[in-house]
């Protein structure tokens, strides 16, 4: 009879186990699967990106740095291979964009030309998708960096390999933008 029971008990103990593992597996799986969703929107970004800038080259020759800075940082960009360096060299491509729409703020007439109003719209709403697939990133990056962070399944998270994983952030420069209120302009 103990026999049985012991037995019943390690079973038990096992499934457990197994099922940690699992959830740990399927919140890692998650998160992967959320950065894919990432990459599908960036591959459209990278796409973009060329049509803009050639459509503002034409108004804004003597921009050549801020061309130069949007291209760098688009081909580092697509060179990216793991996530974490992906992560990285999207912010920097944003923080180019950036610069590229500061600069656009000088010609009155590029802002007109409806190639440009179209490429415009069309980048805006990649950056809304963007931002709502990374969003939904951060919240997989969450849920699978509190199971490996929290009690009973962090002791197994150890024993597997799994570590928590970085969040899809505002880099820490532009941090300080986002404090002050924006410029607006009539």
């Amino acid at each position: 009879m103990k026999l049985i029971i012991v037995l019943i008990v390690a079973a038990l103990i096992v499934f457990w186990l197994i099922s940690f593992y699992n959830n740990l597996v399927k919140l890692r799986n998650n998160r992967e699967n959320a950065f894919a969703n990432i990459d599908v929107q960036l591959k459209q970004r990278h796409d973009l990106v060329p049509q803009l800038v050639n459509t503002v080259k034409g108004y804004a020759a003597h921009e050549k740095e801020v061309f130069l800075r949007v291209t760098e940082a688009r081909s580092a960009a697509m060179n990216a291979t793991t996530i974490d360096d992906k992560i990285q060299a999207e912010n920097v491509l944003t923080s180019a964009l950036s610069g590229l729409k500061v600069s656009l703020e000088a010609y009155p007439e590029l802002k007109a030309n409806q190639n440009f109003l179209q490429l415009q719209d069309e980048v805006a709403d990649l950056e809304n998708k963007l931002a709502a697939v990374r969003r939904f990133f951060n919240s997989a990056t969450r849920e699978y960096n509190n199971a490996v962070q929290t009690f009973p399944s962090n002791l197994f998270a150890k024993v597997f390999n799994f570590h928590t994983e970085q969040m899809f952030e505002v880099p820490q420069e532009e941090r300080a933008d986002l404090d002050k209120a924006p410029d607006i302009k009539f």
